[in-house]
């Protein structure tokens, strides 16, 4: 034993000491000799790193503990493999993350003091999961060549509708469209639709590295809060008038430059896609998602992402909750929070309501609210003849609350708009056009604005409706905010327009479709083209930032139509058009105003309507073609092309699982942590609070 223990000594002994001395293995000592004999055996040849053990400088042994001394040269060689590999590896790694973040192509053009970026500004400190090989995708050759060229096709269709109606498209896939395609529009211009006055950004690193790099580059004088208005709002330039020519054709409102031009049908070139160039994108998507390989695809790619979602919990959830924590001074209850889908009709809770109109009765009773056949009635007369008091009134009484009963049932849900199932409570209290001027309904919204700049953190974009019947309505709209003074820092304004044609030409309230187009859209190139024939419209305008189209997608109809379907100047039977047709003429008029206005220096509008929460999946079609955003999305889950199509374009999908559990679908069937799951672009919106919330903060 004392015999093994002395060889072993000896033979280490050896080693060191022939390190020590300089001896790189070539000389005649046995020692060295020794060494080349176990080195050559099965080792690679030793050859040492730059910088390691060059001048006899002794490596640490990082396997071991510090006090540990490697007993056979074999661990010399293995631990400086070891180091070679890991250093070899890191600077791989680091190459793969900044390629995998920014095109060198990109940055190359990028000046050096602009990039003055930590390694951690690119990539966070989570764990990756690369899929690596000749075929990820787990399709055929065949079917992924022809599902990329459908699925750039209809990327292409996209940005080429936004483009021209100044709506905003996704900057990174613009950036790889032109990447992948020289046909691709590189004259297009990322939009973003803003308020007077915006963050000042670095243009040039914006348009090269993308979103990820400006958001370090903010304005030293971005504030924690939004400045609250020092003047009042309705002050706003008012430009000149410019003397053009406007009036519609074939549903579409076109502008000249004078009369002569107007004769000579010589209108002001504002592109926008004619009625037969969408038909044929139309029908070209249609086909898209019904084509079995492309199906197959997106399906499978959906399935990835979701799997990649749940892997990402499993690894990083720890790490993303700490970097979450070590945000100062942010929290759940203090980060800004937009309700982007809510009408204003039923933006307060029951209890609310209940409360204001109490509260008005008992203050207001005496007031005359209402005129009917017999003459002006006060607020204590309505009730009287409702044979109710103050007292009487309850939550359970205004019976404004969703229920099972109003599932598949629109037309119950709409009657819930009626306090106490009385339309005249309606008329009183949640109309902008009625006896008083929607004097109470402007109260009750400064009430719930009110709260929300208490709050400080929670905005609301809330639903006014124009219905088309008259061409005051605009007008009478704009009197109401302005006269009344409804205005918050945390409220913006969308229009919404209700389909209601066969109504409207049922009763002979109008005689063709084209009425319709022109009471809604009319007064808007009007104030446009002059605001002094509109003023307080022109001062209400600057706080709408989009349309909105609503009804019952469930109603039937016929989803597609051709070239040659009926014009709206003859549309002129009592049936409604189709969805397609609604969203069509109304994106097209919205698509002429905004190059009208954005000309003016005005702000432009964006179109966000209802889509895809019942009825035909065209609906979904339509909003992928001509919406910024949409609300509901519920239908994609059927249509996985359709799906993947909203996952590249991250178009906006306001979802509302308490409003669609009392209509359309369960809460527990609820799409929305699928679609977050896979990146779709959600948010989660309240819709009707007076209908489906209790609480004073409904979105919270």
């Amino acid at each position: 034993m004392d015999d093994h223990v002395a060889n072993t000594h000896d033979i280490h002994s050896c080693i060191k000491n022939n390190l020590e001395n300089g001896d790189d293995g070539d000389g005649d000592s046995s020692s060295s000799r020794f060494v080349e004999h176990i080195a050559g055996s099965d080792s690679p040849p030793y050859t040492p790193l730059p910088g390691f053990a060059q001048n006899g400088e002794a490596v640490s042994n990082e396997i071991s503990a510090p006090y540990e001394v490697p007993q056979f040269p074999i661990e010399v060689i293995e631990k400086k493999l070891a180091i070679q590999r890991q250093i070899s590896s890191r600077v791989a790694k680091d190459i793969e993350e900044k390629r995998s973040h920014y095109e060198p192509s990109f940055v190359g053009s990028v000046h050096e003091e602009l990039f003055k970026l930590d390694e951690h500004d690119f990539v966070p400190h989570f764990q990756r999961v690369a899929i690596s090989g000749e075929d990820t995708s787990g399709v055929p050759l065949e079917d992924l060549q022809q599902a990329s060229r459908l699925l750039v096709q209809a990327l292409h269709i996209r940005e080429r509708y936004m483009e021209m109606s100044h709506q905003s498209f996704p900057a990174l896939t613009a950036r790889f469209l032109r990447s992948f395609d020289d046909k691709a529009p590189h004259h297009y211009n990322h939009i973003e639709h803003e308020d007077k006055k915006t963050i000042a950004v670095n243009e040039q690193l914006s348009a090269v590295v993308g979103y990820h790099v400006t958001a370090a580059y903010v304005s030293v004088d971005h504030p924690v809060h939004a400045p609250p208005s020092t003047t009042s709002p309705w002050e706003c330039e008012m430009p000149p008038a410019k003397g053009y020519i406007f009036a519609p054709v074939r549903g579409v409102f076109q502008v000249y430059r004078d009369q002569a031009a107007r004769d000579a049908d010589n209108p002001l070139p504002y592109s926008y896609p004619h009625l037969d160039t969408f038909v044929q994108d139309m029908n070209r998507l249609c086909a898209m998602i019904a084509d079995g390989p492309m199906k197959s695809f997106c399906y499978r790619r959906l399935s990835y992402l979701s799997s990649k979602y749940q892997l990402h919990v499993l690894l990083n959830e720890l790490r993303e909750l700490a970097s979450q924590k070590a945000v100062p001074h942010r929290d759940f209850y203090n980060i800004r929070k937009v309700d982007t889908h809510i009408h204003a009709a039923s933006c307060m809770n029951q209890k609310h309501l209940l409360r204001f109109i109490k509260k008005t009765l008992k203050n207001h009773a005496d007031e005359v609210v209402t005129c009917n056949r017999d003459g002006e009635m006060t607020l204590r007369q309505v009730f009287q003849s409702m044979n109710l008091t103050s007292y009487d009134l309850t939550v359970d009484m205004l019976d404004v609350h969703a229920d099972r009963n109003t599932f598949h049932r629109f037309d119950k849900f709409n009657a819930k708009y009626n306090p106490i199932g009385e339309s005249r409570l309606r008329e009183v209290f949640l109309k902008t056009d009625n006896y008083l001027g929607g004097k109470y309904f402007a109260r009750i919204i400064k009430e719930v604005s009110s709260d929300l700049e208490e709050s400080k953190y929670q905005n609301a974009e809330l639903r006014l409706s124009i219905y088309g019947k008259s061409a005051d309505e605009w007008d009478k709209l704009a009197k109401w905010a302005t006269t009344n003074n409804v205005y918050s820092d945390n409220v913006r304004w969308l229009i919404q327009i209700p389909r209601l044609y066969d109504i409207f030409r049922t009763n002979q309230l109008m005689e063709n479709f084209q009425e319709l187009l022109t009471n809604i859209f009319h007064p808007l190139f009007e104030v446009t083209n002059d605001p002094s024939t509109h003023p307080e419209l022109h001062q209400f305008l600057q706080y709408v930032i989009g349309f909105d189209s609503v009804d019952d997608e469930s109603k039937p109809e016929n989803p597609l139509f051709d070239k040659d379907v009926t014009t709206p100047d003859e549309w002129n039977e009592e049936e409604n058009p189709p969805y397609a047709y609604y969203q069509y003429y109304t994106y097209a008029n919205v698509t002429v105003l905004n190059h009208f206005r954005r000309e003016q220096g005005l702000n432009t509008f964006v179109l966000r309507p209802h889509c895809g929460e019942a009825g035909p999946i065209q609906h979904l079609v339509c909003g992928f073609m001509m919406a910024e955003n949409i609300s509901h999305g519920l239908l994609l889950r059927k249509v996985p092309v359709l799906q993947y199509l909203y996952y590249l374009t991250q178009i906006g999908i306001a979802m509302s699982p308490l409003s669609n559990n009392s209509l359309f679908l369960n809460y527990h069937r609820n799409p929305l942590p699928e679609y977050l799951a896979r990146g779709l672009c959600v948010s989660l919106s309240t819709d009707d609070p007076l209908q489906f919330h209790f609480t004073k903060e409904p979105l919270m």
